[in-house]
């Protein structure tokens, strides 16, 4: 995935999140997509300015990413 895939879907699950959500999407995000972060050279906070949202988002996307060897993600998101 580019930079640009990667922004898009966060903000698109950033900004859709139901209320009160936003910040546990940010961590689905790095729980869905952790082997494509993992293997793309961008770091994540770039990958949240690239979604346009506070680049200090970048720390709840690494909390995404090393919660992806315990959990998965439901299919409904």
């Amino acid at each position: 995935m580019t930079l640009n895939d990667l922004g898009i879907t966060l903000s698109n699950l950033y900004n859709n999140a139901p209320k009160g959500e936003a910040v546990a999407m940010i961590h689905v995000f790095g729980i869905k997509y952790a082997s494509h972060i993992k293997e793309s050279k961008f770091s994540t906070k770039e990958i949240a300015r690239a979604a346009n949202i506070p680049e200090s988002y970048g720390t709840e996307i690494s909390k995404g990413i090393k919660l992806a060897k315990y959990v998965n993600v439901k299919d409904t998101i």
